[in-house]
Order: C-alpha cells, then sequence, then structure tokens
C-alpha cells in the first residue's frame, strides 16, 4: 500500500513551541539553521533529546564525513563544494544532518544558495516519504562538486596551452595551488563514497524513517564514485602539466645554453687571434705586420673568416 502525501514544513530558526507541536503531531519537519548561537544548540539538546558528544560536534566544525549512530536519531556529517573559491578554506560547505523518522535537522556555518533552493521547492510541497527531503539535500551537496570540477578541468587546459607558450612562476604556483583544492576534495569525498556503500542501511534503522527507494541514494553514490574518479583523473592531469613545465623550461634552458655555447665558439677564436698580433714580439712589429694591408687582410680578414667558416659549421652540424 503506498504511503499517503504529505507536506514538509521548513523551519529556519529556533521556535520551542512550533518544533514541539510538530513532534507533539509526529509531522515530519525540516530544521535548517544557519550559523546558530551556543544558546540555540542548547535549545537543540533540550527539544530533541540529543546527545552531549552529537551537540559538541555540531559546535565545533571540521569534522570529517562521518555517520554517528544514536538509536533514536543519527548525525551525518556531509560536505558540499563551492564553485569559486578564495582559498582552500573557502572551499567546502560543512553540513550536520541530524536524521530521524520524524525531523530532519541540518546545521551549517555559511549560506549555501543550493541548499536555500531546495528548502524553497520543498516548502508547501506534497510529498510520498520523508527519504526524498534528505535524499535531495544530500543530492543537492553532491551536485556542488561538478561545477568546480569542471572549472578546474578548464583551468588545467589553459595552462597547459600557457605552458606551451610561455612558462613561467605564476602558472608554476597556480599548478601547486589546484593540486592543494584536488587533495582537500578528495579527502572529504572518498569517505563520503565510502559512507554511503556500507551505511545507508544504517538510516532503514530509524524509528519511522522507511527507506522504500534505495534508488535514491544509490544515485547519490554513483555520483560520488563519479566525483572520486574525476579527482583521480585531474591530479594525473597536474602531474602530467607539472612535468610539461618542467620540460618545457628545461628545454628552454638548453636553447639559452646552447646560444650561449655558440658565441663562445665563436669568441675563442677570436680572442686567440687578437692575442697571437697583439704579442709584442720584435720580428712581428717590424715585418709581419708592419705594412698596411696586414691590418685588414691578417688581422680584421681572418677573424671574418674564421667567423663565416665557424657559422657555416654549425648550420652543417644543425647547431643553428
Amino acid at each position: 500500500m503506498a504511503k499517503p502525501a504529505f507536506i514538509v514544513p521548513c523551519l529556519t530558526a529556533v521556535d520551542p513551541n512550533a518544533i514541539r507541536e510538530h513532534l507533539a503531531r509526529d509531522q515530519f519537519f525540516w530544521l535548517d539553521l544557519i550559523s546558530p548561537s551556543s544558546e540555540d544548540v542548547a535549545r537543540l539538546g533540550e527539544i530533541f533529546k540529543f546527545h552531549s558528544l552529537a551537540l559538541e560536534d555540531t559546535i565545533k566544525f571540521g569534522q570529517r564525513p562521518k555517520l554517528d549512530d544514536y538509536q533514536d536519531y543519527m548525525l551525518l556529517v556531509f560536505y558540499g563544494a563551492t564553485e569559486d573559491p578564495g582559498d582552500e578554506k573557502g572551499l567546502l560547505h560543512e553540513v550536520h544532518l541530524f536524521v530521524s523518522g520524524g525531523y530532519l535537522v541540518t546545521v551549517r556555518r555559511d549560506a549555501i544558495p543550493v541548499l536555500d533552493d531546495e528548502r524553497a521547492k520543498l516548502e508547501g510541497k506534497s510529498l510520498q516519504s520523508e527519504q526524498f527531503v534528505l535524499y535531495r539535500i544530500l543530492d543537492a551537496l553532491t551536485d556542488t562538486f561538478f561545477p568546480l570540477l569542471s572549472k578546474m578541468d578548464d583551468d588545467i587546459d589553459g595552462l597547459e596551452d600557457a605552458v606551451l607558450a610561455r612558462p613561467d612562476d605564476e602558472q608554476l604556483q597556480q599548478l601547486f595551488g589546484l593540486k592543494r583544492h584536488l587533495v582537500t576534495l578528495r579527502k572529504v569525498v572518498t569517505p563520503q563514497r565510502d559512507l554511503f556503500a556500507r551505511s545507508i542501511d544504517q538510516l532503514a534503522e530509524l524509528p519511522g524513517l522507511v527507506l522504500d527507494e534505495r534508488d535514491y541514494f544509490r544515485d547519490v553514490y554513483d555520483h560520488l564514485i563519479r566525483i572520486s574518479d574525476l579527482i583521480d583523473s585531474y591530479r594525473d592531469l597536474l602531474s602530467s602539466a607539472t612535468d610539461l613545465y618542467l620540460s618545457t623550461v628545461s628545454n628552454r634552458q638548453n636553447e639559452v645554453m646552447k646560444q650561449l655555447a655558440v658565441v663562445g665558439t665563436i669568441f675563442l677564436p677570436l680572442s686567440f687571434i687578437t692575442g697571437f698580433f697583439g704579442m709584442n714580439f720584435g720580428w712581428l712589429v717590424r715585418h709581419g705586420i708592419a705594412p698596411t694591408w696586414t691590418f685588414w687582410a691578417l688581422g680584421m680578414g681572418s677573424m671574418v673568416a674564421t667567423c663565416i667558416g665557424l657559422m657555416a659549421l654549425f648550420r652543417r652540424r644543425g647547431w643553428l
């Protein structure tokens, strides 16, 4: 028999009277809190009878993705991503979810547009099951990784083209910055993927929360696998781009060294010629370079002939 449809109220503030009224009627609702104060967290503990350890985790953000079972409810720590982070600290959104058969409480530190949009869409909408609300939240947070990874893909392609055109230190810093971002993403995506692989059935054991359609969460799991694969692929691309940068810089240095070696090779015989004719031997001064024509023929002529001969040799050997 199909479960009758119902409307999920969406609350955004700790209103003890409204919360107790929904709990008394056993009406499933979503309480979405942004940067709650310590007093608000304490009231949550009083109203919902949350464990002190769960409240401590809620106050102290920076938790790893996890699913803690407290018998009547579970605490799920889940992450989303920002599309255009300013730095590594703003790369991720951490959300704490208290999941039960009678309510869903989400706690976050800052505004997350996708959750605000989901709350607006679900407000007043007729739903078939409580799990659909949880699925929409987790799916929305998971999908926030795709725009960020797509932007990283474009950045990597642009850096590869720029490195081939003209490598510089700024590009190397950008490569390292992208690597750090991917490491940060991998630290949360991998645990979330593993969590969905082994822990979703635990939610079905919550009183009142029936997972009548596991395909919902299988869809989230598939997205997490895809995101994890993309992160690993982009890490390989960044390693290849870094190797490309180092190879390009090394090749350019070799070109410069080759040019300097050609210049040095040309000046070596010229230095010998000028040194030889500059020696203060009596015979050389009185007879060897005494006439005017010897300056042009022996001095300048030999140096010009040497330069022409060396250039012809270099071109024949393919050094120029």
